[in-house]
């Protein structure tokens, strides 16, 4: 099974079958991409380790088994200037997006990072995923 089915069953259960035209998971493609002001993939990781997520988020990376996050620590990771510009982007409130984010980025981070460590190819991968394929 490839990337892209792993994301889509990673986040197709949540978003449904359009998962790939999802505006949350647009828009969390465009925080994560390399000219985003959070600093990628890499940046989102060392904005939840900075703001005492460590552990949650570096489970999340390596290659055993992914700690669960509530929506408010998705607010205490990203920041509230954030989470309100990626529930803009997705035309959500910020409640609704933090509740969707706690769910998906576990597994999006995860999917993202297959062999414990960030890498540019997965990246390219979901953007790809997000524009439809």
């Amino acid at each position: 099974m490839g990337l892209m089915d792993q994301l889509g069953q990673a986040v197709g259960g949540m978003m449904g079958s359009q998962s790939g035209q999802n505006p949350l998971l647009q828009a969390v493609a465009g925080l994560l991409g390399k000219d985003s002001g959070i600093g990628g993939l890499a940046g989102l990781v060392q904005a939840f380790q900075k703001n005492g997520l460590g552990e949650i988020v570096n489970s999340w990376v390596s290659t055993g088994q992914n700690l669960p996050m509530t929506p408010s620590q998705v607010e205490q990771g990203l920041g509230s200037d954030l989470l309100n510009q990626i529930a803009a982007k997705a035309g959500l409130s910020p409640g609704a997006t933090n509740s969707q984010l706690a769910g998906i980025l576990p597994d999006l981070v995860d999917k993202l990072t297959p062999n414990g460590k960030i890498e540019a190819g997965g990246l390219e991968q979901l953007m790809k995923f997000v524009q439809g394929r």
